[in-house]
């Protein structure tokens, strides 16, 4: 596996971590702040079609460009600054605007860091290096929805976004480091 398919790799996994340890406590959040049933499926719809709509757009946009993998790092950046907005939630409208950027956020990165892992995979081991990313992913989320709840049962939810939120950031300055990849292949 090459140093690029690494950090790509790697980055992802400390995204993953980070952003599952909310999973299903997301429900549980959105009640306490008063929200019901249909406030919690409305907000997560919210997230999915942002995040659907402008991964399309992001995706045209990005191809034949070579800015990739700012938008990559500006997405996984923008993830951990709206995580940090959890924080300041006191009402449905508030998530709603949360998931919204998180939406955006999502749609700035995935479909970049997709491209950016095709680009670079290992052509003889693509099922592997895909295999790798998809296990992992799952493997990284399973262990922090656990986490997570270990966090929310002993501390509180601002503990559980603080560590969120700092997760988050650790995995787009991870992942910044494709910049001096990048830069010693055009040198």
């Amino acid at each position: 596996m090459n140093r690029y398919v690494k950090i790509l790799l790697y980055g992802g996994n400390i995204w993953y971590f980070g952003e599952g340890m909310l999973g299903p406590l997301f429900a549980v959040f959105t009640e306490r702040i008063g929200g019901d049933i249909l406030d919690i499926t409305w907000a997560w719809a919210t997230y999915l079609i942002v995040a659907g709509v402008l991964y399309m757009v992001v995706g045209k946009l990005s191809d034949g460009k070579k800015n990739k993998e700012k938008l990559m790092v500006i997405g996984y950046t923008l993830n951990a600054i709206f995580t940090f907005g959890f924080l300041f939630v006191s009402s449905t409208t508030h998530l709603f605007i949360v998931q919204t950027g998180l939406g955006i956020a999502a749609a700035l990165a995935t479909p970049t860091w997709n491209a950016l892992y095709a680009k670079h995979e290992d052509r003889k081991h693509d099922g592997y290096q895909w295999g790798l990313a998809g296990g992992e992913a799952q493997i990284f989320t399973g262990i922090a929805v656990v986490t997570g709840g270990l966090i929310v049962s002993y501390f509180s939810f601002k503990v559980l976004f603080v560590t969120m939120g700092i997760i988050q950031i650790i995995a787009a300055i991870y992942q910044a480091q494709i910049f001096n990849v990048k830069l010693r292949k055009t040198h």
